[in-house]
């Protein structure tokens, strides 16, 4: 699909209201839609584009945050939950939300993760079965400490195991939880700086690993111990992508303080494999460029390509395999916010700008535009796709849209 207008309506299934705001990104539980929020205190807004100011949002409110199922074919609300309610224990970037980490799901569970507010587990009706409060979880800029930008990374749920990484100012660690019960099962020290990155798990080797971007301590552990087998050090120093698993390699990026480097490590990796300056591949790093990183967004790999685009909208496309450099284009105008990361189906990649303007591109070494569609509102979060369907979730609803819009839909404004 490469059309569609939201403000007219094209084009669009439904458009459902939610409270609050928050960045958690929509994701698709069989005839499900779910997302979490946080909604209450000033909702003093979000400040979206190009700029470097690093002071947080002051909403330090009352919030609720909560948990919302849809109906995914009619956007009707199959329930909400609130997992917790009181004034937030850290601020928020003023390009963040309270509600920045999207929902893990395993097909029986969707667990939220809000930070210093805590880890949630609930069942497919909505029933509470486990919480843990895993302390302040402080993520800001490590040179400015008062700097408070709120909690980023993701929980992921692989074999009734549920991983979180909590890079924060102080007492950084990765660690697995039984997602029945919510007993910790092993818990790894991270000595490195806040960052904002999901894990990623690995399962192309015999055991699984957790592989986690960093500054400090780029790294793979084994996912049943928590054991360390590989690291690297280096290169951007707020780290944002989430590891991508692809050809045997896993892709990292990550930038800012004067670095922006892209890394394919072989996943069968073992060791350090911090690379010695000017050197850009070795036994364990298939190619890696200094300057060619994205900051916010994790990269996608399709078929045998890797597209990495930068906040500015500077996309370049890339042989997977040898990281051969084959087209760079630019998205929008230079002066426009790019942040969620970009999905691809059938050929197509969609790429959201943070003014909520889709740009639809052939994902293959062209990077032709194919469509430029308006969601009619800020959007920071990834969109989801199943059976036809694009889920957008901008600052006030969640959107569905498709070709075939004509089917009976649900407008819950």
């Amino acid at each position: 699909m490469t059309r569609w207008d939201v403000p007219r309506s094209q084009n669009v299934r439904w458009k459902a209201a939610i409270p609050g705001l928050g960045h958690s990104s929509p994701v698709v539980w069989g005839s499900l839609v779910c997302l979490a929020t946080a909604v209450g205190g000033s909702e003093e807004g979000l400040r979206v584009g190009l700029y470097g100011d690093i002071q947080p949002a002051d909403d330090r409110g009352p919030q609720e945050w909560k948990v919302y199922c849809l109906d995914k074919r009619t956007g009707t609300a199959a329930w909400d939950r609130t997992a917790h309610a009181g004034v937030p224990r850290v601020k928020r970037h003023t390009k963040a939300t309270h509600a920045n980490s999207t929902l893990a799901l395993d097909g029986r569970h969707v667990v939220a993760l809000f930070g210093s507010e805590g880890l949630y587990t609930f069942d497919r009706s909505g029933t509470l079965l486990w919480k843990k409060d895993l302390g302040i979880l402080d993520s800001g800029f490590f040179r400015v400490r008062e700097a408070q930008w709120g909690f980023g990374s993701s929980p992921v749920i692989h074999d009734g195991r549920v991983y979180v990484q909590a890079d924060v100012q102080e007492g950084s660690f990765l660690a697995a939880f039984d997602v029945e019960t919510g007993r910790e099962l092993w818990r790894t020290p991270r000595n490195d700086v806040p960052t904002w990155s999901t894990p990623t798990i690995d399962t192309s080797g015999a055991s699984p690993r957790v592989v986690v971007n960093g500054w400090k301590h780029i790294g793979g552990y084994d996912a049943l111990t928590g054991k360390e087998l590989w690291r690297m050090t280096g290169g951007g120093d707020i780290p944002v992508p989430t590891p991508v698993i692809a050809h045997g390699l896993a892709f990292l990026t990550n930038a800012h303080g004067g670095s922006a480097p892209i890394y394919a490590v072989r996943t069968g990796a073992r060791g350090d494999l911090t690379l010695p300056e000017g050197v850009s591949s070795s036994e364990h790093v298939a190619w890696s460029h200094p300057r060619d990183g994205a900051y916010m967004q994790t990269p996608v790999a399709y078929r045998d390509l890797l597209f990495v685009c930068r906040d500015n909208g500077v996309l370049t496309v890339f042989e997977a395999r040898t990281g051969r450099r084959l087209n760079q284009v630019r998205l929008g105008d230079g002066k426009t916010g790019f942040t969620a990361s970009a999905v691809a189906a059938e050929g197509r990649l969609h790429y959201t700008s943070e003014e909520g303007e889709v740009h639809v591109v052939r994902a293959d070494a062209s990077l032709e535009l194919l469509g430029r569609n308006p969601l009619g509102g800020l959007s920071l979060a990834t969109p989801a796709i199943s059976e036809g369907v694009l889920y957008f979730r901008t600052s006030g609803h969640l959107v569905a849209v498709a070709a075939d819009a004509s089917r009976p839909a649900g407008d819950s404004n």
